[in-house]
């Protein structure tokens, strides 16, 4: 594929449906607010699983095009970095180990890889979850998907600082065996000492059979893209969330039938439901810092601020 040369400092957003997403109207009050400068976004839609060249093709013209700032990566995180790995210049330990990117940004004329989900979705859990949750409960850990989100996600709970708050039992499920395969490793070079199943579940009610056999308090995330990807949710309808369960979409838009399910159950089995919307404001605000090479923070009056303007920008 030919992209055609930026005519101005572009941050570009690659993704699936990218036109869809808040961000096209929050980027630009966030620039302004941030200081950025005559800098424009401009969304680049791939197939789910896309051809290998078309993500090189991607990483191509950034690389080349003067003015062609960085990127943030969604969706594609695994499949970017396993076409075009040879054409970063640098490659951060997270993106290598990980063997990912979700960032992608210009030093001295030298393209970098960055994975910054780690650090997003470390936040974004971080803000919700109930004071030392895991050490309290013994609770357990179910995400489906295997992709960068819940790699990203599950190292983050397995880090040795968070000490006795780390989950008693991590579940992974995916509808193929390789991506199980995949993070399987990374656990492995983790060197993590807390159980983790790796499940494939091709249909619905795998991951239903799975949901039934955890303990109360779990921590249930919807990692597939189901619901904003493509059509659907990882359970079904009859599925049964555990007692005082916390259900996470990472997603904040889109047709989300699994935060619905969760939601239908919110009293009946006093479930806390989450949406992706503060995975949403740190994913982006992570690389935005990166790329512009600036300070944002995670915390107080100023990213409060950020959380405004997105809400307003957004109609949320």
């Amino acid at each position: 594929m030919i992209y055609a040369p930026a005519s101005r400092p572009t941050f570009y957003f690659i993704g699936v449906t990218t036109g869809r997403s808040s961000i096209m109207n929050v980027f630009p009050k966030w620039a302004g607010y941030l200081g950025l400068g005559d800098v424009v976004i401009r969304g680049i839609d791939l197939k789910l699983h896309d051809d290998p060249m078309s993500y090189r093709d991607v990483v191509s013209f950034i690389k080349h095009d003067p003015l062609s700032v960085g990127a943030l990566v969604t969706t594609h995180k695994l499949d970017l970095y396993a076409a075009a790995q040879d054409l970063f210049d640098e490659i951060d330990p997270h993106a290598r180990l990980m063997a990912e990117t979700s960032c992608l940004s210009k030093r001295d004329g030298r393209l970098v890889c960055h994975a910054k989900d780690p650090i997003s979705s470390g936040l974004a859990l971080d803000g919700f979850l109930p004071a030392q949750h895991f050490a309290r409960t013994g609770a357990e850990v179910f995400s489906m998907g295997a992709g960068g989100s819940t790699i990203a996600l599950t190292w983050h709970l397995m880090r040795p600082d968070r000490g006795a708050n780390r989950p008693s039992r991590i579940i992974v499920s995916n509808r193929s065996q390789a991506r199980l395969d995949h993070i399987a490793d990374i656990h492995q070079a983790l060197g993590t000492n807390i159980p983790v199943e790796y499940v494939l579940a091709p249909e619905a009610a795998d991951n239903d059979q799975v949901l039934r056999s955890l303990k109360s308090g779990a921590l249930v995330v919807n990692a597939t893209g189901l619901g904003k990807d493509a059509p659907g949710s990882p359970l079904s309808d009859s599925a049964l969330f555990p007692e005082h369960a916390i259900a996470w979409e990472l997603n904040y838009r889109g047709n989300l039938i699994f935060l619905d399910q969760a939601r239908s159950q919110k009293h009946a089995r006093q479930v806390q439901v989450e949406d992706g919307w503060t995975y949403f404001i740190h994913g982006w605000t992570q690389v935005i810092a990166e790329v512009f090479q600036i300070d944002i923070p995670t915390a107080g009056s100023r990213f409060d601020e950020i959380c405004r303007i997105a809400q307003d920008a957004s109609g949320r």
